[in-house]
């Protein structure tokens, strides 16, 4: 209001010069200090949406072995050595058709535009992102490398592209050519690409955001399942997965992501498990035998109820049925151990094999809370078998009746007051463990076991399982002490964590696994896991040197560094467990609503966006599966960042037609061609005449030969063109036939291979096999001179030497040395 003194217009002092000042000022610093903000955010901006990207919709490479032509990207791009030598092969036949001239001026400049297919932004240049549309002939060029580009070589560019709109533009308008072949992002457009510091500063490792969250995608695999809570592979080469729901059913999942219609086991009538929201029991371990492919044993882990009272946990010995490879044998069971429990919670679950062979049982502390059994405890307790890490030997049974033999090496074996199956003890609640299979190369870290042991109130605990060892419950919870009297015994001797996390970040630890699979190198060595309750997933990295651990959060990305088909960036929250296939590939299991009878759960496949495995590095070969029932395909229901289920299928850039000059007749550039050479042997323009004179000239073909290695000297073709499967003896030079011309600066969105382009057939020959062979030996002669003249040959000859000195071609062959 105008009257109010508070008014700033009526201010005592508003007219005051120094007021008037100081308001200008503090324009001014808003005005920088907004300024500041826009850069930073763009920056931030810029380096999120990088997003490396290949021709075939994946991430770059490291390409195996050196290239030999594109070396710019032989330490990170996206070509391995077969398509850089094709990428050659593209190039010297372009060369081939142009003069010495326009070689020396051209050459580097072709060299690096065709080079760009290799480029880690591939996607970026040739505006190939989107699957659904056709992918640039040309990458893009900024506007000013572009009109060098074009002042010096606009002739060479009806050799790169066959497209129409770009020939005739490029003819008649250097300025809308170069708007045509422009990228509207200046960034990415070559060859500012290359001058991008934050495009290639962190290039090939692991997207992080700006609080050091690694940035991973997903792919789903298998969906509408029961509280799905283990994924495991039976070790047969098959790559089968096996997927077990908590009410007692496993399925078998193939390769192809089917399902098979009948399950490999069902026992849900013997499992004791409830809808009840969170409840524990149920069908919980599976481990294949290790030598399940000759013996079809495999171990299962499960609840029931006795007489409606007694609660138990069974472990048991099944084996495959001997009809069908791909379902259990229902009569098969045979009971190893029965363990009471004596609450509903805390059943552990995890069954697996160690390398030595020796199955390895992990159970739950009895339950309730505190672990209030006996003065210690059942876990501190060695004489109880809850709340601890058991290792028997399944392949005998013990002179006292057991099913089962003890391991001669077991840590408590021989001592009155322990259990001779115990290994580790001080256990709550171990909720999923593995067995590290090593580093690829070195085999570091193999057979180390990982464990999630789920803490009480205040922290939860990932550990590694060793012969002997007390993991402190109920003395210790993570790295604090939990029981006081019991945490101040100095007989406790306990083993610390490699890392707790408190409840702050989640409340119910799922243990996971040491990353050694072949298709995301960047993830080698990372153990990662979650937390059922916050849905969080986490990763801990190594220091060898001190062997501690780092704990590195792990992030769903965004929309750009996820925007490759069929991936997608978001999960359900319940991380139930998590799981590797045979490959080592790592998945993990979740659900929206975790009760044992909502069939939400969805299994997830990890992949890394900014690296993967060179192509043809994971493949492998499994063994068939015999499948007797039906298959039920994979339907997926995740929506995809793309909206694209699945990798669409892209054939290489198409390779242009060159039919202004017969390959291989490059001449130098002091020689002018004659006007009648369009009227030389061509295919398609030999006659009967001419294919009988061919036999009249047998001896004389020797002659010509002997002339004909004097005129090769003169193209003094580079020895890196040599060096490769580049010469034009070692190339397979077939005309073919022109397109139909396309109006627009993409190729078409289907492509077909070009078909080789023959001669046409005259009419008077009766016998086209003899006349295609004829054919044959006259397109031979097309890369000999015509009527060779002695004196012309013989001159520059003797004047080679010096004419190889100075020119062009000879000055490259340093560069493709």
């Amino acid at each position: 209001m105008p009257g109010e003194p508070n008014s700033l217009n009526h201010h005592p002092r508003a007219n005051c010069p120094e007021v008037s000042f100081l308001t200008e000022r503090t324009a001014w610093l808003q005005g920088l200090f907004t300024r500041l903000i826009i850069i930073i955010y763009f920056s931030y901006l810029r380096h999120t949406f990088a997003h490396p990207q290949c021709l075939d919709y994946q991430p770059p490479f490291k390409p195996p072995y050196h290239l030999e032509f594109c070396r710019h990207y032989e330490k990170f791009g996206c070509c391995d050595q077969k398509t850089d030598n094709n990428i050659a092969t593209r190039y010297w036949d372009i060369m081939d058709l142009i003069g010495e001239e326009e070689y020396a001026v051209c050459g580097d400049l072709v060299k690096d535009i065709m080079c760009q297919e290799c480029s880690p932004y591939a996607a970026h240049l040739f505006d190939a992102e989107d699957p659904y549309t056709p992918v640039r002939h040309l990458p893009g060029l900024c506007f000013t490398y572009c009109s060098d580009f074009h002042s010096k070589c606009h002739s060479v560019v009806k050799y790169l592209t066959n497209s129409r709109t770009l020939q005739e533009t490029c003819e008649k308008d250097r300025s809308h050519f170069c708007n045509l072949i422009n990228l509207p992002d200046q960034d990415y457009c070559y060859p500012n690409v290359m001058r991008n510091n934050d495009l290639y500063s962190n290039l090939g490792k692991v997207v992080e955001d700006t609080k050091g969250c690694l940035q991973l995608c997903l792919t789903e695999v298998a969906n509408g399942l029961r509280n799905p809570v283990l994924m495991v592979h039976s070790r047969d080469d098959t790559h089968r997965m096996f997927v077990a729901e908590q009410i007692g059913f496993v399925w078998v999942y193939l390769r192809d992501g089917s399902r098979l219609e009948q399950p490999f086991l069902d026992i849900s009538g013997e499992v004791l498990t409830t809808p009840w929201l969170g409840d524990e029991r149920g069908f919980l371990g599976l481990a294949f035998h290790p030598k399940y492919r000759n013996n079809g044993r495999f171990f299962i882990y499960y609840s029931i109820l006795i007489n409606g009272k007694l609660e138990k946990v069974r472990i048991s010995e099944m084996k495959v049925s001997a009809h069908d490879m791909n379902m259990a044998d229902p009569h098969s069971e045979r009971v190893l151990l029965e363990i009471e429990e004596p609450a509903a919670n805390h059943n552990g679950g995890q069954l697996l094999f160690g390398l030595d062979g020796y199955l390895y049982i992990f159970t739950g502390d009895g339950g309730k809370a505190g672990d209030p059994f006996g003065k210690f405890g059942n876990s501190q307790n060695r004489s109880a078998l809850l709340g601890k890490a058991l290792r028997i030997d399944v392949d005998g049974s013990s002179v006292d009746g057991k099913p089962y033999k003890i391991p001669p090496d077991n840590p408590f074996l021989g001592e009155p007051d322990a259990k001779p199956e115990v290994y580790a003890y001080g256990v709550r609640n171990m909720w999923r463990c593995s067995v590290d299979r090593g580093d690829p190369l070195t085999r570091y870290g193999r057979g180390r076991i990982f464990c999630g042991d789920v803490g009480q109130n205040r922290y939860e605990e990932v550990d590694i399982i060793v012969k002997g060892g007390n993991y402190g419950w109920r003395a210790k919870e993570g790295f604090e002490c939990f029981d006081m009297k019991l945490c101040q015994n100095s007989s406790l001797d306990d083993i610390l964590p490699i890392f707790a996390y408190g409840h702050h970040v989640g409340k119910s630890v799922t243990g996971g696994y040491v990353y050694r699979g072949c298709e995301s190198p960047n993830l080698n060595g990372l153990y990662i896991f979650g937390d059922f309750m916050s849905g969080r997933l986490m990763a801990l990295e190594e220091e060898k040197k001190t062997g501690s651990w780092k704990e590195k959060n792990v992030c769903m990305g965004d929309t750009s560094t996820c925007a490759f088909p069929g991936l997608i960036n978001h999960h359900h929250k319940f991380i139930i467990s998590f799981a590797e296939d045979e490959a080592g590939e790592l998945y993990f299991l979740a659900t929206s609503y975790p009760s044992a009878m909502s069939p939400f759960g969805t299994l997830y496949k990890f992949v890394d966006p900014s690296r993967r495995a060179p192509p043809g590095k994971c493949k492998y070969k499994p063994l068939p599966v015999k499948v007797r029932g039906k298959k039920v395909p994979f339907t997926p229901r995740e929506l995809t960042v793309l909206g694209i289920s699945e990798t669409p299928t892209r054939s290489p850039l198409e390779k242009i037609i060159l039919p202004t000059k017969p390959p291989g007749t490059r001449q130098p550039a002091m020689a002018k061609p004659s006007t009648s050479a369009p009227k030389k042997k061509l295919p398609g323009q030999t006659t009967t005449a001419k294919l009988r004179q061919d036999k009249s000239k047998k001896t004389t073909q020797s002659k010509e030969k002997q002339i004909n290695v004097s005129t090769k000297t003169l193209k003094k073709a580079p020895p890196h063109k040599k060096s490769m499967l580049q010469t034009k003896k070692d190339i397979k030079v077939t005309g073919k036939p022109s397109h139909n011309p396309k109006f627009s600066i993409k190729g078409a969105p289907e492509r077909k291979k070009a078909k080789p382009f023959k001669p046409t057939k005259p009419k008077e020959v009766k016998k086209p096999n003899v006349w295609l062979q004829k054919a044959k030996k006259t397109g031979k002669e097309v890369k000999k001179p015509v009527k060779s003249k002695p004196k012309t040959t013989v001159s520059k000859k003797q004047d080679g030497n010096k004419k190889t000195k100075n020119s062009p071609l000879a000055k490259k062959r340093k560069l493709f040395k």
